[in-house]
């Protein structure tokens, strides 16, 4: 860059698949980005996430538009950055099962009478009402963590970008409401021309955000299992309508077969407080047991004779008191910009989220996606009266 056009400086902060995907448009645009993390990248949802992309699941809601982009994103990433090898991304079938838990459920006992062409041979437990909601043509999955990392490490290499790790205390705004720097635990100083805030729940926590609009946690458990007959698992996620044994509203467990072998199984949430560090959130061993029962209940391949547990985890996925992802620059800060709120949408909306706000950023308007409907402004006046 030449001194009449100097590098424009950005901070990101958030090390999840927010900020990563933010921070790698940005680099990719010529900017020159410090990405600050407090704990490790993708450690918290983006690195426990399902990692499932849909299309148009999301038509005939204000994310239509983010969804569509990001989905076709998604796929020239993988184009570019050999996601098949690199982080998982596949297309896949996805189906709707209704399935009812008997009172007994052994960990290797198979049901027959899945003779249903939909149904995937491996799935031999007590499957109805199989329906396709998704074709290889609309939906698709990546390793969360897997992507998140590639597409840093792609950034560092290729781009520039500096990683550091360490926890944001403040950004300094200067006179006229502009954005100066990022302020560092410890007293670090960042200098920088426009900061990104993509700290997903965490956005609750901090001040600047908070005065303005609510983010809150919904605890999300969820685990992984390695099948000893890894082969037989074929590309189908599932979504259920899961009768427990003992009675109630039936729950809505998912399963995500993955091309490294794993399965990975999601559900039991609930709205809980959210802990300062990540790195301290474990799952509740109830609810855990629960997502092992779905697991053998659906498929002999899941249950204890049939898989090793390899993580059993939880993490908060970030939500809006109106269902809206956060995009957009701060009301009254220039150069201050946010990105959160995407709830179970994260990792699919990831990278239109960053493609738009690198443009936002750097051009002063997003042309890949309308942001209007996902400005912050939207809350103005709103927290008076809450």
């Amino acid at each position: 860059m030449d001194q009449e056009h100097p590098q424009k400086r950005v901070a990101v902060c958030g090390g999840g698949v927010i900020g990563v995907c933010t921070a790698y448009f940005l680099a990719k645009k010529g900017a020159s980005v410090t990405l600050i993390e407090k704990s490790s990248v993708a450690c918290a949802a983006s690195g426990k996430a399902g990692g499932f992309l849909a299309l148009d699941w999301c038509d005939g809601g204000p994310l239509s538009s983010l969804a569509r982009v990001s989905f076709n994103i998604h796929r020239s990433l993988a184009e570019e950055l050999n996601g098949p090898e690199n982080y998982g991304y596949r297309p896949l079938t996805a189906l709707s099962l209704t399935v009812t838990e008997s009172q007994t459920v052994s960990s290797g006992s198979k049901t027959s009478g899945n003779s249903n062409s939909l149904l995937p041979s491996w799935v031999d437990g007590p499957a109805k009402r199989p329906r396709t909601i998704g074709s290889t043509e609309t939906t698709a999955q990546v390793h969360p963590q897997l992507f998140t990392k590639t597409l840093l490490n792609k950034a560092v290499n290729d781009y520039g970008l500096e990683l550091v790790i360490g926890k944001v205390e403040n950004v300094g705004v200067g006179e006229g409401g502009q954005v100066e720097s990022v302020v560092l635990q410890g007293g670090r100083v960042i200098e920088s021309d426009a900061v990104v805030l993509a700290l997903g729940p965490w956005s609750g926590k901090f001040e600047m955000l908070s005065s303005i609009f609510r983010v809150s946690g919904l605890k999300a458990h969820s685990i992984v299992l390695e099948p000893r007959e890894a082969d037989a698992i074929t590309p189908h996620a599932l979504f259920l309508s899961y009768y427990p044994a003992q009675g109630g509203k039936p729950m809505d467990p998912e399963v995500y077969p993955r091309p490294t072998g794993e399965v990975y199984l999601c559900g039991m949430s609930s709205e809980q407080e959210l802990p300062d560090d990540p790195e301290t959130i474990s799952g509740d061993p109830a609810s855990i047991q629960v997502l092992k029962r779905v697991g053998r209940t659906v498929s002999s391949h899941l249950g204890e004779a049939g898989a090793r547990v390899k993580a059993e985890q939880a993490c908060f996925l970030p939500c809006t008191d109106d269902s809206v992802p956060v995009i957009g620059e701060i009301p009254g800060i220039n150069g201050c910009y946010v990105g959160t709120g995407h709830s179970c949408w994260g990792i699919l909306n990831g990278p239109a989220t960053g493609a738009a706000l690198a443009e936002l950023v750097m051009d002063g308007r997003a042309g890949i996606v309308d942001l209007s409907r996902f400005s912050p402004a939207r809350f103005l006046g709103r927290r008076k009266n809450l």
